[in-house]
């Protein structure tokens, strides 16, 4: 084996990694529960987390909080799910586009929801994931608590500052 290779070479995971354990312990649980949440496929649900725990072990000396932790997973878990979906493209069809059927979904192309779609994509992530699960996928406060790994209040802290921010940006008052 070449040395230089052995040497850069990531050694495996063990649950004899300090706080690797306690983490699986502690959170392997919720962990499980909120990738089937979001996968809504018990084997789905088991990659997601596998792939979380891996990704923590890597990046557990970089934790500076670890009060911060079970959000610091939750976020791996979300993001890993987000991932599976930039890998899955579609297969490309021999079928001419002339020959694909017309969709039926409508866009609302007016100039307000240009505006409005515009001002929500200005919005630092931690508030526009809350406002769009609660707007656009009918999710309650505690649902997107649950999703994030924050508290009720914490969401709605940041729902009543996503429309602040919103309402800044539209130049609206209130």
């Amino acid at each position: 084996m070449n040395t230089a290779l052995a040497e850069t070479a990531l050694p495996q995971p063990t649950l004899e990694t300090p706080g690797f354990a306690e983490l699986v312990e502690a959170y392997g649980r919720d962990l499980h529960r909120y990738a089937y949440r979001l996968s809504g496929n018990l084997h789905t649900a088991e990659d997601l987390v596998q792939d979380t725990l891996l990704r923590a072990w890597r990046s557990l000396d970089r934790l500076q909080n670890r009060d911060a932790v079970k959000g610091w997973l939750f976020t791996i878990v979300r993001r890993e799910n987000a991932r599976r979906f930039q890998r899955s493209q579609g297969q490309v069809s021999d079928i001419p586009t002339e020959e694909v059927p017309d969709s039926h979904v409508t866009y609302d192309t007016s100039t307000e929801a240009f505006v409005l779609r515009r001002a929500i994509r200005t919005l630092p992530v931690e508030y526009r994931d809350p406002l769009v699960l609660q707007v656009l996928h009918g999710l309650s406060q505690q649902e997107i608590a649950d999703r994030l790994g924050l508290t009720s209040a914490g969401v709605g802290t940041r729902l009543f500052r996503a429309r602040q921010k919103l309402r800044a940006c539209l130049g609206e008052r209130g």
